[in-house]
């Protein structure tokens, strides 16, 4: 049983922290404060320590030190605020093995520890071992995930920045970590920052870092994301979601290739990549006044697009039965797979969440399961209410298009094609003869 120390000065979250994972099967001890926490580091072995990045007596930060030195294979997860996520970077840097920010959700926090767990034992976990693994998303055998692994692996060693475009919960992040992992930065960070969820008071302060005294509230001085992610990659997402202000600021560290923290004179010269994703048309926005034209050019040197999951039919399955052996791994089940019922629900449905609601619909439909298959009882009943007109045929010119969009859409899979068209396989061959319809070899 693997045995956990939690390091809060939050008697009330330490309490609720540690239920969650005593629940889990974890031997769990709290203290609240950096005396404490010596006291108990020097009697005992934790395999993994959670601990306040701000504490009353001592710094997370020395923390690492003193645990590390103590026993290095114990694995260190800082919790932190938003506003220090930088610091918690810098944290990992130094020893820790990885972050999570306040306010905690519970499954992140179990995934976390497994997958320090898994590295405190030398062993890569599911979630850690390769492209497929950073995300649940792989790459698929249909010819847009084909085309866009041939993309990532031309673009990833070269110097370009790169404008990742998909809808919200393609797999955006994971495209970028993959480019990152094959480029010459890959030994670097890796820095994500989330473009919407910071406060405009602390844009400046986050990007750029401030010294200590600069403004109210800034206690010590602070890196900021671009200096944390020094010599190696700062993934923007979501970066439509930037002020217009902001946009200035990034353009000017874009082109000067150095940042100035608040409240200093000095500058400091920066090394990073910029990786940018967006869930909507960036000119458009343009056009509205809402992003700089030059910006988006500084930022699109190369473009990737992530196509949705409805575009990748042949995918489909792939995607949910590697979702299902995630979900079996952590919820230490064996459900083996989907009935038929379910798999042809699964190709018809739309997917507006793509793979981000894939993974959910599996990990809940496999939770609930309680036979050797996920049935029509465990799935959202939205999923059996699919428009059936989607690919209805009506006049010619719509039928013409309604035939070449089902077989674009099923990688050029007539069966899956006619299925989708709601007509047989040998009608569909008498239209494609009848419009004069080809195919691509």
């Amino acid at each position: 049983m693997a045995k956990i120390l939690i390091i809060d000065d939050d008697v009330t979250f330490c309490l609720m922290l540690k239920a969650l994972l005593e629940k889990s099967g974890y031997k769990v001890s709290s203290v609240f404060s950096t005396a404490e926490a010596k006291r108990k580091i020097e009697k005992q072995n934790f395999e993994i320590v959670f601990t306040d990045l701000r504490l009353p007596d001592t710094s997370g930060m020395e923390l690492i030190k003193l645990i590390k030195k103590k026993a290095p294979k114990t694995q260190i997860i800082m919790m932190t605020g938003y506003a220090d996520i930088a610091t918690a970077i810098e944290s990992i840097k130094k020893g820790a093995f990885n972050y999570i920010p306040k306010p905690l959700n519970p499954d992140e926090v179990l995934n976390l520890v497994r997958e320090a767990l898994d590295q405190a034992e030398g062993v890569a976990s599911e979630e850690n071992q390769d492209y497929s693994s950073l995300s649940g998303y792989f790459e698929g055998v249909s010819r847009p995930a084909q085309s866009l692994k041939e993309y990532i692996d031309l673009v990833s060693p070269t110097p370009m920045s790169v404008l990742i475009v998909g809808e919200s919960g393609t797999g955006k992040e994971y495209a970028a970590r993959k480019v990152h992992e094959l480029s010459k930065r890959a030994d670097k960070p890796f820095v994500a920052v989330d473009c919407g969820a910071i406060p405009s008071e602390l844009v400046a302060s986050e990007f750029f870092g401030h010294v200590k005294g600069s403004f109210t509230g800034a206690i010590s001085d602070k890196t900021g994301y671009f200096e944390a992610a020094s010599g190696g990659t700062l993934f923007l997402d979501e970066v439509g979601n930037l002020s217009y202000n902001t946009q200035i600021q990034l353009l000017r560290v874009l082109q000067e290739r150095h940042v100035k923290p608040v409240g200093s004179n000095q500058e400091i010269p920066i090394d990073v990549r910029v990786i940018a994703a967006t869930n909507e048309d960036l000119l458009k926005a343009h056009e509205k006044g809402r992003f700089r034209e030059d910006l988006y050019h500084r930022l699109n040197e190369f473009q990737l697009n992530i196509p949705p999951l409805r575009e990748r039919k042949t995918d489909i399955l792939l995607y949910a039965n590697h979702f299902l052996e995630q979900a079996n791994s952590y919820l230490q089940k064996s459900v083996d797979g989907f009935d038929e019922n379910v798999e042809r629900a699964f190709i018809d449905y739309h997917w507006p969440g793509n793979l981000r609601e894939m993974k959910n619909i599996v990990k809940r439909a496999t939770l609930l399961a309680r036979g050797k298959f996920i049935t029509k009882k465990e799935i959202p009943a939205e999923l059996f209410k699919q428009n059936s007109d989607d690919f209805a045929l009506f006049s010619q010119t719509n039928e013409v298009q309604a035939i070449q969009r089902a077989l674009k859409t099923t990688d050029y899979n007539k069966s899956e094609a006619a299925r989708l068209l709601k007509i047989d396989r040998k009608t569909l061959y008498n239209k494609l003869k009848y419009y004069n319809i080809s195919l691509p070899d």
